[in-house]
């Protein structure tokens, strides 16, 4: 699956120093996991992959911060649209969007891979989003916010 396969990406750049895409390729392979290029090219895009120059002077992929992820949190703007309202309490994000979307909204959400959301559920009109801190739900619940009123 595609958010396991993510998750094991970053596990792998940042536990050992990949420089290549075949390299990336290759720790996955061994890992179980049977990617092509292409499919590995995509995730780096979708995941914000970074590539940095080491004190050794070579490149190696980075995961981009926490917190950039949270701040670079985007939606496709239709999705955006069908959203009308985002509160959360402690951990929980709760979004309701128009009736029937909620499920698009969700997958466009769990499609960010973003490290601190723990799970994403919806049902017709309402997601739940379960986040690993109250500080991650309300950040994630304020950029959402922000992408309304920019759509």
């Amino acid at each position: 699956m595609k958010a396991d396969r993510q998750k094991k990406i970053l596990e792998i750049v940042n536990h050992y120093q990949v420089e290549t895409q075949d390299d990336l390729i290759d720790r996955l392979m061994t890992e179980g996991y049977a990617v092509t290029q292409a499919t590995v090219s995509r995730d780096i895009r979708e995941l914000q992959l970074n590539k940095v120059l080491t004190k050794q002077g070579k490149y190696r992929y980075t995961a981009p911060k926490k917190e950039d992820l949270v701040t670079g949190l985007k939606i496709n703007a239709a999705l955006v649209d069908s959203i009308i309202s985002v509160e959360f309490a402690v951990n929980l994000i709760v979004i309701k969007t128009l009736p029937g979307l909620a499920n698009a909204v969700a997958a466009g959400i769990d499609s960010l891979a973003v490290a601190e959301i723990l799970g994403c559920v919806a049902g017709d009109d309402t997601i739940l989003i379960v986040t690993k801190s109250e500080d991650c739900a309300k950040n994630i619940s304020e950029r959402i916010r922000v992408m309304m009123k920019a759509g």
